[in-house]
């Protein structure tokens, strides 16, 4: 594959954070009117279980795009107040606490107003289909989940309908299922009552770029059995029926359990590069199997301009970058700043965004293989670096790690931090707590406590009820 670096002009919708919220209508987006509330009660209640009546893919989308039959506009001011209500009890739990909040419409900090997604159908770069029965009984169907493992009401409907995934991903799963369809081997729904092929992911990229990972149970089977599964899938999708999809990479992972890492099980590449290949904000980034990426790759760069307006940071700023995964925010940050330190636990994205730095003549970063909490508190307890240090944080939806907020709040040198969550309300919520209580010896919390400055939440969802929240503190 042939390779060059070139810097692009930024799309139209990049633009300065000043301009971007100065675009968005300061009007009163605190309540919805009764019609929009109601229209929107009811197509989230319909969800999995399904109105009488109602089809197996309105179920569906109900389930995951809960907000699909809402026009976009409403879309964001629902999206507004569910935000507002997070901000709402994280206010009432740092009055709780006994900090020093400065309330901005009843709220700890100003909440903006919900940025828009540049794209709104199909911006998914990255898919997870499933394997199960689908509502005809047959078990060999790929699609995505309605009902819970709970209710044992689990039924696989195919995503063909899905307005937020891309017409690639339909067709790779599409050619899944029927390459299952012909294959000898049961598909592995639950793993103690045996069968072999499971979940696929679909990697895309605006490079033209697919990936399709297949993971397989392999229960009992001999190697030579396996190479001959795996020589069928590979003829399937490059001779076959599946070669229509034209992919860039084939990937095989022979799981044991829900979900392997590359160390646990390795990715096999069957077919194609080892990689994918993406461009964001004029730089080129390189993308392994199991690699964090955002799956809105244009809502990524409006997230990411943001990041670096709000940080602040100058030619003698030192960005530490906790979760980076393949190092976009950090190196799309580097021509500003003085120095860029990376953190990440996937040591294959962190081979990536050492690529990514050397492929784009980015030399003021360094990227470090392993957990947060063991890496950072290290790196931070010696620290004596005079430059001002800033630090950005987009952990998993299980938050940071105890020892990486007391490694942050006992950093003197750490006097703004950016939190990017995609589920506030969850563990980040913890950490907002964390960071902003009073200090806590007994708990090792002996740093000044941060305050929220202002929270920003970006659409890197459309249809569905998330958002991208960046929350700014400082001390």
């Amino acid at each position: 594959m042939a390779l060059c670096c070139a810097w692009r002009p930024l799309p139209r919708h990049l633009r300065p954070l000043r301009a971007l919220l100065g675009a968005l209508a300061p009007r009163d987006c605190s309540l919805l009117t009764e019609k929009r509330a109601a229209r929107w009660k009811v197509a989230a209640n319909r969800e999995c279980c399904g109105l009488p009546g109602s089809s197996w893919e309105e179920r569906l989308a109900n389930a995951v795009t809960p907000l699909w039959r809402l026009p976009y506009q409403e879309q964001l001011q629902v999206k507004y107040e569910s935000q507002r209500k997070i901000f709402q009890t994280l206010t009432s739990r740092l009055e709780e606490l006994s900090t020093d909040v400065q309330k901005s419409g009843g709220l700890c900090c100003p909440l903006r107003p919900v940025v828009a997604s540049p794209v709104i159908n199909g911006y998914r770069n990255k898919s997870t289909f499933s394997v199960n029965r689908g509502p005809d009984g047959n078990p060999k169907t790929v699609g995505l989940y309605v009902g819970t493992g709970r209710e044992r009401n689990i039924v696989c409907v195919k995503a063909s309908h899905m307005e937020n995934i891309p017409p690639k991903h339909k067709q790779v799963a599409q050619c899944y299922e029927e390459f299952i369809r012909r294959s000898s081997l049961d598909p592995c729904i639950l793993f103690h009552e045996g069968g072999h092929w499971r979940e696929l992911v679909v990697r895309t990229t605006s490079r033209g770029h697919t990936m399709a990972i297949v993971t397989f149970h392999p229960q009992q089977l001999s190697q030579e059995a396996l190479a001959t599964q795996k020589a069928l899938l590979k003829e399937f999708f490059t001779c076959g029926p599946g070669s229509v999809c034209a992919l860039t990479s084939l990937y095989f992972q022979e799981s044991t359990m829900t979900r392997c890492s590359h160390e646990q099980s390795p990715f096999q590449l069957l077919h194609g590069e080892p990689h994918i290949f993406e461009e964001v904000l004029g730089l080129k980034f390189r993308i392994s199997p199991d690699a964090f990426f955002q799956v809105n790759t244009c809502g990524a760069e409006v997230l990411y301009q943001a990041v670096g307006e709000l940080s602040q940071a100058g030619e003698d700023t030192v960005l530490l970058d906790v979760c980076c995964g393949t190092g976009t925010i950090g190196l799309s940050l580097a021509h500003q700043v003085s120095r860029i330190i990376g953190i990440e636990v996937v040591e294959k994205a962190v081979e990536d965004a050492r690529w990514n730095a050397a492929f784009n003549g980015i030399s003021n970063c360094e990227f470090h293989s392993g957990k947060a909490e063991a890496v950072l508190p290290q790196l931070l307890s010696s620290w004596e670096d005079a430059r001002p240090l800033v630090a950005v944080v987009n952990p998993s939806r299980a938050g940071l790690h105890y020892k990486v907020v007391q490694a942050i709040r006992n950093c003197k040198s750490i006097r703004r931090l950016l939190y990017i969550s995609c589920k506030p309300e969850g563990e980040a919520m913890r950490n907002f707590l964390e960071l902003c209580c009073p200090a806590d010896p007994g708990k090792k919390l002996a740093g000044e406590p941060f305050t929220p400055m202002l929270a920003i939440p970006f659409d890197m969802f459309p249809h569905t009820a998330h958002c991208e929240l960046v929350l700014l503190f400082t001390r």
